[in-house]
């Protein structure tokens, strides 16, 4: 099973979107999938059509009074399952280990790597898990980067959201024994915009770590909170549909 996480210390930057729509095409290629919404606005839930509600809250889960296995739900789609949203997940971090350190242990000494215990057991179920995370920098964000194989981290090409990435790998840079691989792209792209060409060139002229691929700034993107679907859905011809499996063969690529 590899753990993928849509990720970025900013939000508006298309994490929800590149979660659901990479998740689909795992799911679409035949893998066991499913999507943890970890953010508590429930964007990801809504656009699969499910509730955002899991019985018992965040603490139930984070406690292990309820098993993620018993708040999976079905999606309209073969192989692909979601963990709802709900709105108690604003409370998580207080459920969390309060104390962890870098390395993921806290000053205690238990581990502080919650979610991993959480997720392992769905190993026996899924190929794939995909966590899409709220934007933060928070005990959720830290165990989220602790649990990923894959960090996938959605850049608006602008200084200050590169900023963002170095940050992030200043931070993973300092996790003790398994660290995750952080693999960014670029989202939101406008090419008529000089800045976002000239980003682009240098940051992936000079990193290995950012994919070739980029998602355009499209309507139709926009329009999958109305369709309630993703991309390839609903427009699968489109320039767009085409960019998110094109970064999906990226994505599923590394580490192999």
């Amino acid at each position: 099973m590899r753990v993928y996480a849509t990720y970025n210390i900013k939000g508006g930057v298309g994490k929800t979107t590149t979660a659901v729509n990479l998740a689909y095409l795992a799911a679409e290629s035949g893998l066991r999938t499913v999507l943890w919404d970890l953010d508590p606005q429930g964007a990801a839930s809504f656009m699969f059509r499910v509730k955002p509600r899991v019985k018992g809250g965040g603490k139930a889960l984070i406690l292990g009074k309820r098993s993620l296995d018993e708040a999976i739900k079905g999606t309209d789609f073969d192989n692909l399952d979601l963990i709802p949203a709900d709105f108690t997940y604003r409370n998580m971090d207080l459920l969390l280990d309060a104390g962890a350190n870098s390395d993921g242990t806290s000053a205690g000494g238990k581990p502080a790597r919650k979610l991993s215990r959480l997720l392992a057991p769905l190993g026996a179920e899924y190929d794939a898990v995909f966590l899409d995370c709220p934007p933060s920098v928070s005990l959720v964000s830290e165990n989220v980067l602790h649990a990923a194989d894959i960090i996938v981290v959605p850049l608006i090409p602008t200084t200050l959201s590169v900023r963002t990435l170095d940050q992030l790998a200043d931070f993973v840079g300092e996790f003790r024994g398994r660290r995750p691989d952080l693999f960014a792209f670029f989202s939101m792209v406008d090419r008529r915009k000089k800045l976002h060409r000239e980003i682009i060139e240098k940051l992936s002229s000079e990193r290995t770590e950012v994919a070739k691929t980029v998602i355009p700034a499209l309507s139709v993107i926009e329009t999958m909170s109305v369709a309630r679907a993703p991309v390839g859905v609903f427009a699968p011809k489109s320039p767009a549909a085409a960019a998110y499996r094109d970064l999906w063969a990226e994505v599923s690529s590394r580490g192999q």
